[in-house]
């Protein structure tokens, strides 16, 4: 169910398909798949459409002479922009072939200087520059060629991966790097996680999948996915009428110092509308009497709270005093599942021993860390994080026993055993204060709800980026949503999960 690989692994599995076919199949296989993928990006009548091929040195430019070839053979009008290697030899015989068919085609072979590329209006381009090859920072004439494409308006596809993405990381390679911005990508073999995580939603655009027939004895059970419904679908359940609110568990969120009563507010008016049976807000400072705005919470001082008698979200809000610590201690030592955010992340990062205290609990625990949070965490910085976010988020889920969310564009949830999902749902709407504090507010409903903690945190992070989406299609964002509008939301999207998917 959506597996993603990596280089090192698409390489191996290149390798011994490679081995059994005739020399050349997987790159004419990928040319026809890139040239497919290209014809339902064009008009009907494909004479009349100018497609723009940019073939690299490597064997990714292969691909795309191989495309090229193709899409001329159908009347398209192709002009291909070829950059062969520095040195001719260290070309591949497939590449040579593929080089060879194309210059018998009818595609037309230009220098970039020689080819108006801004001054064409090109219907597509294929961009076929770099593969997963590429380990250094696209420079030069590459460069300005790169930024010019991602001046155009047109559709733009990547073969494979978009040219200066990393495929493993979706990181732009290089400090000051480009990358080529396509609106499509046809993936081949298998898909990356660079594709869906960091810039790579940014620059990936819509992505398919071509296995060129390759089989399945050649994969390797993957530990690293997308996110799916069908991976949390059997833990949704419909209520039974001989049921009362004792049977949808207990959530106590936990924070409010003095001047953010709004988070820990915002994470209990999500968790009663998550399904969970009663929602507390604890307050570190300062309790409210009640919530006018949600007045099913009940609001009490933390200190007064036995925290065993609830899953407990701590964080929101909760700050960085003596008390907010002491509080947190207490978190870790009862025996009741656990969710920790916010402050309560910086508080940890700060703390050995509350690390180590973390670790050894038995009861289940769920971490939901944005990127500085979990840099604090890792004693590194917030670019090392970014530089390679599912290396991050498993480094932290083994080292503090917890399943852990690095949130961000492509979510991470890894496992403290290696296993890791990156999501798919949400944009940029949720880039704004508070949606955090929702986030943790629902997944502290479902594990009050009897959810397993890797269930909880796979079915909170898709359902928070789906609530978001259905708003920004109905025209409430992504500019100026607030995080209070995505509780509604997602209350509508569980139930309707729960109509379409619950046994």
């Amino acid at each position: 169910m959506n597996p993603l690989y990596t280089v090192a692994e698409l390489r191996a599995i290149e390798r011994a398909a490679a081995a059994t076919l005739p020399p050349g199949a997987l790159m004419q296989r990928a040319g026809q798949s890139g040239a497919n993928a290209a014809l339902d990006l064009l008009p009907m009548s494909t004479a009349q459409a100018r497609v723009l091929v940019l073939a690299g040195p490597g064997d990714n430019g292969g691909d795309a002479l191989e495309a090229a070839a193709h899409l001329s053979f159908t009347g398209a009008q192709v002009t291909l922009i070829h950059y062969p290697p520095a040195d001719p030899s260290a070309a591949s015989t497939e590449r040579q072939a593929a080089l060879a068919r194309a210059q018998s085609s009818d595609a037309r072979f230009r220098a970039a200087e020689d080819a108006n590329i801004a001054g064409t209006e090109w219907n597509l381009v294929i961009d076929g520059l770099f593969g997963i090859g590429l380990t250094r920072p696209i420079g030069g004439a590459l460069r300005s060629l790169v930024e010019t494409i991602n001046r155009l308006r047109c559709s733009v596809l990547a073969l494979d991966v978009p040219s200066g993405l990393d495929a493993d990381t979706g990181g732009v390679i290089g400090p000051d790097g480009v990358a080529i911005r396509a609106t499509h990508t046809i993936t081949f073999i298998g898909n990356k996680p660079g594709l869906h995580t960091c810039d790579g939603r940014d620059y990936a655009g819509l992505v398919d999948i071509a296995r060129l027939e390759i089989g399945a004895g050649h994969f390797a059970p993957a530990r690293l996915h997308l996110n799916d419904v069908k991976f949390f679908a059997h833990h949704l359940r419909t209520r039974r009428h001989n049921s009362h609110k004792g049977s949808y568990g207990s959530v106590a969120v936990i924070g409010g110092a003095r001047g953010m009563s709004g988070a820990p507010i915002l994470a209990a008016r999500t968790a009663i509308h998550s399904g969970a049976g009663r929602v507390y807000a604890l307050f570190v400072e300062d309790a409210l009497p009640a919530d006018p705005g949600q007045p099913e919470l009940m609001c009490r001082a933390a200190h007064d709270f036995d925290l065993g008698q609830a899953t407990l979200v701590i964080g929101p809000g909760m700050g960085a005093s003596a008390a907010s610590h002491a509080l947190l201690t207490q978190a870790i030592a009862a025996d009741s599942a656990l969710l920790a955010d916010a402050d309560a992340l910086n508080l940890l990062a700060g703390d050995a021993a509350l690390q180590d205290a973390l670790a050894r609990r038995q009861a289940p625990t769920v971490l939901t860390p944005h990127p500085l949070e979990a840099a604090r965490l890792l004693g590194t910085g917030i670019s090392a994080v970014q530089a390679d976010r599912l290396s991050a988020a498993r480094a932290l889920a083994a080292r503090l026993h917890a399943v852990v969310v690095l949130k961000g564009s492509g979510t991470v949830i890894a496992a403290p055993d290696g296993d890791a999902v990156i999501n798919t749902t949400g944009n940029p709407a949720l880039a704004t204060a508070g949606t955090g504090d929702v986030l943790a507010g629902l997944c502290g409903a479902l594990l009050a709800q009897d959810w397993p903690r890797w269930e909880a945190a796979l079915a909170a992070v898709w359902l928070h980026g789906m609530a978001a989406d259905v708003l920004v299609t109905e025209g409430s964002g992504p500019i100026g949503l607030t995080a209070g509008e995505l509780i509604p939301a997602i209350r509508t999207a569980l139930n309707r999960m729960v109509q379409h998917h619950a046994r």
